[in-house]
């Protein structure tokens, strides 16, 4: 994280002084206001994530024990019928009561209750994206209401932090 920090504060010191040097008054303001609250929006979602994973991994014993399905499978697949264990297939047939009353008590089974639907929210509702999202919005606000807004270079740097991270990410994964 802090490896990040220090790349995206040197991409934009960079940026920063290009602009200044070619004397676009406009697109400073514009670069400056779309990156600093685009970078804050993206390490504010790391940092959530990350706590978010460190929490759930301390409630975990052993790998071994942790055989609940993780949230995005119950959305891929709701009915479990690709899952990577052959399931016992019954050679009696059942009539269409049965499988529809089997369906229905499944379906009940896999409801989530409010609580864990919280508890998989934490990370969207933390401060520190909140706080980054809040940061953007008035950003945009401030710019298109003193008529300082540019679309193009506002929406290039706005999208250059999301780079950034994913190259600083890329390298680090090919150091591991």
């Amino acid at each position: 994280m802090k490896e990040t920090i220090v790349v995206l504060v040197i991409v934009d010191l960079i940026i920063a002084l290009l602009i200044y040097f070619l004397g676009a008054e406009h697109w400073l303001i514009n670069s400056q206001v779309a990156f600093i609250s685009s970078s804050l929006v993206m390490l504010g979602s790391m940092k959530s994530y990350k706590n978010m994973v460190k929490q759930r991994l301390a409630g975990v014993t052993s790998v071994s024990t942790y055989n609940e399905r993780d949230t995005i499978d119950k959305l891929e697949d709701p009915y479990d019928l690709f899952d990577d264990e052959p399931k016992k297939e019954e050679e009696e047939e059942k009539t269409l009561q049965e499988i529809v009353k089997e369906e229905r008590a499944n379906l009940k089974k896999n409801r989530r209750s409010i609580l864990q639907a919280t508890k998989d929210a934490k990370a969207s509702f933390s401060f520190y994206r909140l706080g980054a999202y809040a940061l953007l919005v008035f950003g945009f606000f401030y710019l298109n209401s003193n008529h300082f807004l540019k679309l193009m270079p506002y929406l290039f740097f706005l999208t250059l932090p999301m780079f950034v991270i994913v190259v600083i990410l890329m390298k680090q994964s090919d150091e591991n």
